[in-house]
């Protein structure tokens, strides 16, 4: 499989930028990852940096790729959590930090993906989202369970209160996971945090991720999120990866392997070249 990446984070009107995202790939697949530091608390770049920094730490030991899909992506979240508490409780001052993760699993021509919290997945098809994770948020529960509008989502005064998140505390969170979904060429997965989706839409993401490069589009995204919620916008944060192909690039050693004439080719060859030396001297030959 070929593909392409595209990442960008912007600190906003914020101080600090709490989130993280990484890519890690062989050539078996990718892992894309991306953390939003729970603001409001202390220590949520410490939080999200230790998820990064767990997950890679996990596929240097076990590469890619997964046997289990969806078994892996769960302990590499339940694995992240434990890791922060014990990061907080080593701090000094000690420490609560927490953060929202979501994680893409791309391997076998198929995507995976879990998540805990208000960061997003998307699989955008055709400029539009085939799936969309759903935000493990006090506003997205009370939407779904039809008391408000989608309409006052946008402004609810507790939109960014996050019911489940990895660190924090104790007790490990509920940790959504997906099927494998089969890839086809032209998809586009996209990581996101809260700062980055909640200024835009669904279709205005898609419309411009299906443009050009996935760097500019996400960079021109981004900087659209900070404008429409200045003086007051957060951390924005994203990465994506688009299919460029299915087939598995060959390798060097491939390429001059089939470059390289077989024997059947070689005497065709020889065989060809008697014949035309023959009809050239046929008149020499005879006299």
């Amino acid at each position: 499989m070929q593909f392409e990446i595209g990442r960008t984070s912007r600190l906003g009107n914020r101080e600090v930028n709490q989130d993280r995202l990484t890519v890690i790939e062989n050539r078996h697949g990718a892992m894309l990852v991306l953390g939003d530091g729970l603001g409001g608390k202390p220590g949520g770049d410490l939080a999200a940096q230790t998820l990064i920094d767990t997950i890679k730490d996990e596929l240097a030991l076990n590469p890619l790729p997964a046997e289990h899909p969806e078994k892996f992506l769960h302990e590499l979240i339940r694995r992240a959590h434990h890791a922060i508490l014990m990061a907080g409780q080593e701090h000094e001052p000690p420490l609560s930090p927490g953060s929202t993760a979501v994680v893409c699993l791309v391997q076998n021509l198929k995507v995976w993906w879990a998540h805990v919290g208000d960061s997003r997945f998307y699989l955008y098809r055709n400029g539009l989202p085939l799936y969309r994770t759903q935000d493990h948020s006090y506003v997205e529960q009370l939407y779904r369970e039809g008391r408000i509008s989608l309409r006052k989502t946008h402004d609810h005064p507790m939109r960014n209160y996050v019911t489940q998140c990895i660190g924090l505390f104790p007790h490990e969170p509920e940790i959504a996971i997906s099927k494998g979904i089969d890839l086809q060429e032209g998809d586009i997965l996209l990581l996101c945090s809260d700062g980055f989706w909640e200024p835009l839409d669904d279709a205005q993401i898609g419309a411009m991720i299906e443009k050009g490069q996935l760097n500019n589009a996400l960079n021109t995204l981004a900087e659209r999120a900070e404008t429409t919620n200045y003086p007051h916008s957060d951390n924005t944060t994203a990465v994506a990866l688009r299919v460029i192909s299915l087939q598995q690039p060959r390798s060097r050693s491939q390429q001059a392997k089939s470059k390289k004439p077989g024997k059947r080719a070689t005497l065709n060859d020889a065989i060809e070249e008697i014949e035309r030396a023959i009809k050239a001297y046929e008149k020499e030959m005879k006299e």
